[in-house]
């Protein structure tokens, strides 16, 4: 998992910590590994984690991995292990010029996308990595079908007319903070259409942006060197950002706090 924490006027708060560790044990069990915790306990755990290291803005990475064995079968031994660390928004600040990678999503009926694990990963240091190289800031990859998926690390969105667009569960990781930017744009009145769309669907928008745990929501400058029209700064995107920045400080669990 990756999850962040922020700096509150009680000590920090763990955002949508029952939702990623719940995401956790989910994947857990799809990979057919027993996870020795509840998601409670994973959550207290990890405050403590922040208080030992006196962390408060930190990004969380809880790892679930087997004991030694050469099959390819898990093993029956399982190690967790969570660290933390200061860490800035994945994809900085600036709008990013993004490219159509040649890689695809892997097609769902070859593993569990909707789970996170680490062996997905490799796809997108591939997609990734091409990117930079040929000087983009990060890749777009399509589905088998010729559909927009999703970035490498992160859920996308695209806005025409007022509408946010984004790809629906299936092909993608439906990402926590996917979910909760399409609530946070409910509450906005902002529409939101979860459907198939192509490339050239998405060339002509207004505006378009990354989301996730990462990199919050990361505005997409261009994609193929096409420019989006819009101004950020006057987007939906912006507006669901800016709502975004105030609710993760909001403690949703009252399990430990720090202070």
């Amino acid at each position: 998992e990756g999850i962040r924490s922020y700096k509150n006027v009680n000590g920090c708060n763990i955002f949508k910590a029952k939702e990623h560790y719940d995401r956790l044990q989910y994947s857990a069990e799809k990979m057919h590994v027993n996870l020795p915790y509840s998601t409670e306990e994973l959550i207290n755990i990890t405050y403590q984690l922040l208080d030992k290291n006196n962390l408060r803005d930190a990004y969380i990475r809880p790892l679930v991995y087997s004991g030694p064995y050469m099959g390819l079968t898990p093993a029956e031994e399982t190690h967790v292990f969570i660290a933390a660390w200061e860490w800035a928004k994945y994809l900085g600040t600036n709008p990013l010029h993004v490219m159509v990678s040649s890689y695809q999503r892997p097609n769902p009926k070859s593993c569990h996308v909707e789970a996170k694990v680490v062996g997905h990963y490799t796809n997108s240091i591939l997609a990734t990595t091409e990117a930079k190289r040929l000087g983009y800031d990060e890749g777009l990859l399509l589905d088998m079908h010729g559909n927009v998926a999703e970035g490498p690390g992160a859920n996308f969105f695209f806005e025409k007319n007022g509408t946010l667009y984004t790809p629906p569960a299936g092909n993608i990781l439906p990402g926590i903070t996917r979910s909760t930017v399409i609530d946070l744009a409910r509450e906005l009145d902002i529409r939101v259409v979860e459907k198939q769309f192509t490339v050239e669907e998405v060339y002509g928008a207004d505006n378009a942006f990354f989301t996730g745990t990462a990199v919050e929501v990361a505005p997409i400058a261009s994609l193929n060197g096409e420019k989006f029209k819009g101004n950020w700064e006057d987007s939906a995107g912006h507006n669901i950002y800016l709502m975004y920045r105030q609710k993760v400080q909001f403690n949703e669990y009252q399990g430990l706090t720090i202070v």
